[in-house]
């Protein structure tokens, strides 16, 4: 009876030397993580998760998606932690974050071009030049309202009003709380001065302007990149080839953006079928 119950002991454990040998040659054969970070702006809401379920869907890799303020999201790329991110607005907007961080990450390439930062006020607005904003203060109640305080978009606002010495304060705040005060003041007629960039929805919901910037102190037309950790190239050599291959044009970003306000609870669920309806350009995306 012993040597029965010994015997029977012995292929169960038999079995579970196999079944555990079988489970670390499947985690030997995954693909593995990427780690992506991303701001909570719409724009770069919509990229990153549709690069997610790119990755995940269609390259059979898992996806970590984190979401933080720009500055601990660039030196989570330069200290490694991160392996990318897929907005970096040059030159102008993330000027002082890549003179911080450049040097630690590497250039991936553009993502799609043609952003563009400055001041928006809706169309109805008489004024037409950031000049003649402390000539309407009282107009504005000497406020432009903004986003996020850690964002370019309001380092180059606080640059604005001092090289055109303006009489106003930013409120900081959120993308959602900006484009929520802007709804408000075109639903009631009434004059707002936002931060604002294109591509972006709003444009295509509400007739908007960019006040003239005679100074530049938004810059020209921006260009968008990608950036990767050090050594993601050699750790996960096709991650790398997808994202360099990934681009888009900002008609593309402005269309995923509006679908993302319609349904900002799933951003997978909009990337994913944004996805479905663009198979051809996303295929060419994929590594060869």
């Amino acid at each position: 009876m012993f040597k029965k119950l010994l015997g029977i002991m012995l292929v169960v454990i038999l079995a579970a030397v196999g079944l555990t040998g079988c489970g670390n040659t499947e985690d030997d054969d995954a693909k593995g993580t990427v780690k992506l970070a991303y701001v909570s702006w719409l724009d770069t809401v919509a990229i990153t998760h549709l690069a997610a379920v790119v990755l995940e869907d269609k390259m059979g890799y898992e996806v970590e998606l984190t979401l933080a303020d720009i500055a601990p999201v660039l030196a989570s790329v330069a200290n490694g932690s991160t392996d990318a991110y897929l907005e970096v607005w040059l030159p102008y907007t993330h000027k002082s974050y890549m003179d911080k961080y450049g040097d630690d990450m590497v250039d991936l390439g553009v993502i799609y071009e043609g952003a563009r930062c400055g001041l928006v006020v809706p169309s109805y607005v008489e004024i037409n030049s950031i000049e003649e904003l402390n000539d309407s203060k009282e107009l504005f109640d000497g406020v432009i309202t903004g986003i996020d305080p850690g964002a370019g978009i309001m380092e180059s606002s606080a640059q604005t009003i001092e090289e055109y010495n303006l009489d106003y304060t930013v409120q900081s705040g959120s993308e959602t709380t900006m484009t929520a005060a802007l709804s408000k003041a075109i639903n009631n007629n009434e004059p707002i001065v936002v931060t604002g960039w294109a591509p972006h929805w709003k444009f295509a919901r509400w007739d908007l302007k960019f006040l003239e910037d005679p100074k530049l102190t938004f810059g020209e037309s921006e260009i968008c990149y990608k950036f990767s950790r050090i050594g993601l190239e050699e750790d996960m050599p096709e991650v790398v080839e997808f994202i360099k291959n990934f681009r888009l044009t900002a008609e593309d970003v402005a269309e995923m953006m509006g679908a993302l306000e319609e349904d900002a609870e799933d951003p997978k669920a909009v990337a994913r079928d944004w996805m479905n309806a663009h198979e051809e350009l996303v295929n060419s995306w994929l590594p060869e």
